[in-house]
This record gives C-alpha cells, sequence and structure tokens, in this order.
C-alpha cells in the first residue's frame, strides 16, 4: 500500500493536470471565431481585427478597437458603437 504522501502527490499533480487541461481548452473556445471590422466615424475609418467565443463577441470587440481610435471622448465613443460596421469580414 502506497504511503499518505505518495497518494497526495499524485492527486495534487492530476488535478493540475485536469486544471491546466481546462484553462487551455476554455482559452481556445475564446479565439474560435476571428473577424475584421471596419467602422466609419465623422468621415474616418479604422480597421481592426478581434476574436472572440462567438461571431458576435468578435465583432463587438472590433468595432470597440475601432471606435476608440475614431472617437473623442465618451459620448462619442457611445455613439460610434451604435453605429452599423462599415465591414465585417472572417478572418478565421
Amino acid at each position: 500500500m502506497p504511503n499518505r504522501k505518495t497518494q497526495i502527490r499524485v492527486i495534487i499533480t492530476l488535478g493540475a493536470a485536469i486544471f491546466i487541461g481546462v484553462l487551455l481548452y476554455s482559452s481556445m473556445q475564446q479565439t474560435k471565431n476571428e473577424f475584421e471590422v471596419c467602422q466609419t466615424f465623422k468621415g474616418a475609418m479604422h480597421c481592426a481585427t478581434a476574436s472572440g467565443a462567438t461571431a458576435q463577441e468578435a465583432i463587438r470587440s472590433a468595432q470597440g478597437i475601432d471606435c476608440e481610435m475614431l472617437a473623442n471622448g465618451r459620448d462619442e465613443n457611445i455613439v460610434c458603437l451604435d453605429t452599423p460596421p462599415t465591414s465585417e469580414r472572417q478572418v478565421k
């Protein structure tokens, strides 16, 4: 019969391996969809690429990046985010 210290080491090692596996799997799911989105605001255009677990998350994230670059201040940023993107293209 293995001693108690060996059993605890095996349990901790298995727990750590399972934890790392879950982290890797969830990380891969978060980057499943990648989109390039171009946003036009006040006559200027910016294109950004972002990834997400769903297409909507990726598009919204890229649009947020675009609006941060195009808008001055919070109020303009909100208006920019409410404007539909000029183009959306799935990269991956």
